[in-house]
């Protein structure tokens, strides 16, 4: 049974898919090869500067788990396994997003306008596997988010005097 503290990443995961696949479906079919491939060269474009940012984020907050671990340590207070159970869950999350964020990014730098003989179905199923993982990075992202303040704030509530947090 999940706990409260993974509940949260999870919602913020399910909800960035339906968003996802809500614009996948506003967007519409594909029908020709012709529309397929200036999606394509759209979704490159944008996704590019994505996972960018997403690769950057989630090695970030790997670095940032260890200080945090390094600093729960040294803290004269004492933690519950609870704690490191989230920091490690912080750091499974921004581990995926960042192997999904250079799995897109390796696939946006196909020279895919470049590719005549390809069947015309094809494009469409590229770009349907495309934008589906982008919307998988930043889902994964965005659990990552939750989850380090969810750990944040169980920190703080060990560290701060009185019943503020």
């Amino acid at each position: 049974m999940l706990n409260k503290n993974r509940i949260w990443p999870l919602a913020a995961f399910v909800f960035i898919c339906l968003v996802g696949y809500g614009a996948r479906i506003a967007i519409g079919d594909v029908y020709s090869a012709a529309e397929a491939r200036q999606l394509l060269e759209a979704l490159s474009r944008a996704g590019l500067y994505l996972g960018s940012a997403i690769a950057t984020a989630s090695a970030t907050v790997l670095a940032l788990m260890l200080t945090l671990i390094g600093m729960i340590n040294r803290m004269e207070k004492e933690f519950d396994r609870e704690a490191f159970h989230n920091v490690d869950l912080v750091a499974k999350l921004a581990t995926s997003a960042l192997m999904m964020s250079l799995v897109v990014l390796l696939a946006f730098v196909l020279p895919i306008g470049e590719f005549e003989e390809l069947p015309n179905r094809w494009y469409t199923i590229l770009y349907d596997v495309l934008f589906a993982g982008s919307v998988l990075m930043v889902a994964l992202i965005a659990a990552t988010v939750v989850m380090i303040y969810r750990t944040l704030q169980r920190v703080m509530s060990k560290i701060t005097p009185g019943e503020d947090v």
